[in-house]
């Protein structure tokens, strides 16, 4: 059993616990499996990647995030506030000899690269990263063109709905990746699969916490015409769903997607009405919950493990009842045809613009 650093320094002498020559008995051993998340600057109050994976070991442990009672017990989090405690981090982690650590995002893949060789026997798990192939590693990639495609076809459908000729839609990423590149090209196609000439404006904030940044790009295409913005950028997509909260307040028609999490609630400006027309759901919690459950069932194995809208690791949310019946019925509708094959959406900017599904110019990187 692992140690999580707690020395109990109680002295029950009825009880039998003896200090003999300036030493104290060990601590007992915490039962239970040991976790610890590793998370970027963002940490877990993102609302959004880091909270969902968040949410998973929360779940695991049968906690809350009002009431996380085996924090710092059976698991705990710790984030870097820069990228250079990303190898400090992971070896403390593993030093301590937890029975799991995970790290989030692929931000982290060259730290764990070099630490997880140097330590054999510890178990780790990382989200959005299917390159590191060590034995002690496991990988979980998510299908995020599914689930893009889906609220680019919502958001598609709800301008259709509400009778606007030629609406325009923006994408606003965090850090250029293939990864994100799922989102962009899978959101574009959406919107495409309903106007194919629509014209899709993208904005990359090389950030995951700069809310600012997105919402004076979100203000100024609110102010140009665009009619919906999906975030893919960690923490600085709040900024996109405040400016649309503010600009709704004002009676302005626009509208932001989250994702990862269901960000409808972090939309809302006035009873239950909120700027989030729906949210890109990957469920990152499907990951931590899996791993540890293999590491409790003593089964964790390496290797890439792939999460799809067929086994619900992606999705999009339906919270929002201002997204119309009809559009939801259309968009259920297309999530069975992805299943089924009969909708294939490209997962790359390469691909994609070959076929003629993305416009040329985007900011998007295949890796």
């Amino acid at each position: 059993m692992k140690k999580l650093g707690i020395v109990l320094m109680v002295l029950v002498l009825a009880c039998g616990v003896v200090f003999a020559g300036g030493k104290k008995e060990a601590a007992p051993k915490t039962e239970g499996v040991t976790v610890r998340l590793l998370t970027d600057a963002t940490g877990i109050d993102d609302k959004s990647f880091n909270a969902a994976a968040w949410r998973g070991i929360l779940e695991f442990y049968g906690d809350t995030a009002d009431n996380p009672a085996n924090r710092g017990k059976l698991y705990d989090v710790v984030t870097a506030a820069t990228s250079d405690m990303y190898i400090p981090n992971l070896k403390n982690a593993a030093d301590e000899e937890f029975d799991l650590v995970i790290v989030t995002g692929f931000t982290w893949a060259d730290a764990l690269a070099e630490v997880a060789p140097l330590y054999p026997d510890q178990k780790f798990m990382i989200v959005d990263v299917n390159w590191i192939g060590q034995p002690n590693v496991r990988e979980y990639v998510y299908k995020e063109e599914q689930g893009s495609y889906l609220v680019g076809l919502a958001a598609a459908l709800q301008a259709k709905a509400d009778g606007i000729e030629n609406p325009k839609f923006g994408f606003i990423g965090g850090v250029p990746s293939s990864t994100i590149t799922k989102f962009e090209v899978g959101y574009i196609q959406g919107l495409k699969s309903v106007y194919p000439d629509a014209e899709v404006v993208d904005y990359y904030a090389n950030d995951w916490g700069a809310p600012e940044k997105a919402k004076l790009q979100a203000k100024n295409w609110y102010d140009n015409g665009v009619y919906c913005i999906f975030s893919a950028a960690g923490g600085t997509g709040n900024g996109t769903i405040n400016q649309a909260k503010e600009y709704r307040m004002a009676g302005k028609n626009v509208w932001a997607i989250g994702v990862d999490s269901d960000q409808y609630e972090d939309g809302i400006y006035t009873g239950s009405k909120s700027s989030v027309l729906t949210s890109m759901l990957k469920v990152v919690e499907a990951s931590t919950l899996d791993a540890l459950n293999l590491v409790k069932a003593e089964k964790f194995t390496s290797g890439i493990v792939e999460m799809t809208l067929t086994d619900g690791g992606v999705g999009y949310s339906k919270a929002n009842a201002e997204l119309k019946a009809d559009v939801i019925a259309a968009v259920d509708a297309a999530a069975k045809k992805i299943v089924s094959g009969e909708i294939y959406v490209v997962p790359t900017y390469k691909d994609a613009l070959a076929a003629g599904k993305v416009p040329a110019g985007l900011g998007a990187l295949d890796d």
